[in-house]
């Protein structure tokens, strides 16, 4: 595949997911949703850039793992969502979308940004504890944390 196109999908994949990123972390933390018609749009996006990148270079092991990630990611966080775990349906949904983006990018990129999320949305709830603005039944957006996860799992993957 020419490297033109490769640099071209990666560079909008990633401008797709600051700049909505950037608005689901406003969105979620002023009000704890995120909205289907911003995240599955986002998604559907996603799926098709990382599915034309696999035409284009002949290889869909990428798309496989990217898939992948899409389902083990969403679907941790399906778990977590039945089991009462705090996390909503449209976490859930981001999951799936970071999931397919930080395994597009490599195993390691999946693990460490799915960590991330959940030890920076942790220390951010210990402080606010500590500093006595919230306490265990504190509601506290986790997209933010999902999102900047989602940064760190791929500056690091």
């Amino acid at each position: 595949m020419p490297e033109v196109l490769h640099a071209a999908i990666v560079i909008v994949v990633h401008a797709v997911l600051i700049g909505i990123g950037l608005r689901l972390i406003i969105i979620d933390a002023r009000t704890h949703r995120l909205p289907n018609r911003i995240v599955l749009p986002v998604g559907a996006c996603l799926l098709v850039l990382v599915g034309i990148e696999a035409l284009a270079a002949g290889d869909a092991s990428a798309l496989v793992r990217a898939l992948a990630g899409l389902v083990i990611l969403g679907g941790f966080y399906a778990v977590l969502n039945l089991a009462g775990g705090g996390v909503g349906g449209g976490d859930v949904k981001l999951a799936a979308v970071i999931g397919l983006v930080l395994a597009w990018h490599g195993w390691q990129a999946l693990i460490v940004g799915a960590a991330a999320a959940f030890v920076l949305g942790a220390v951010y709830a210990l402080g606010l504890m500590a500093l006595r603005r919230a306490h265990r039944s504190t509601r506290i957006a986790f997209g933010p944390w999902m999102i900047v996860g989602a940064v760190v799992g791929i500056a690091v993957g």
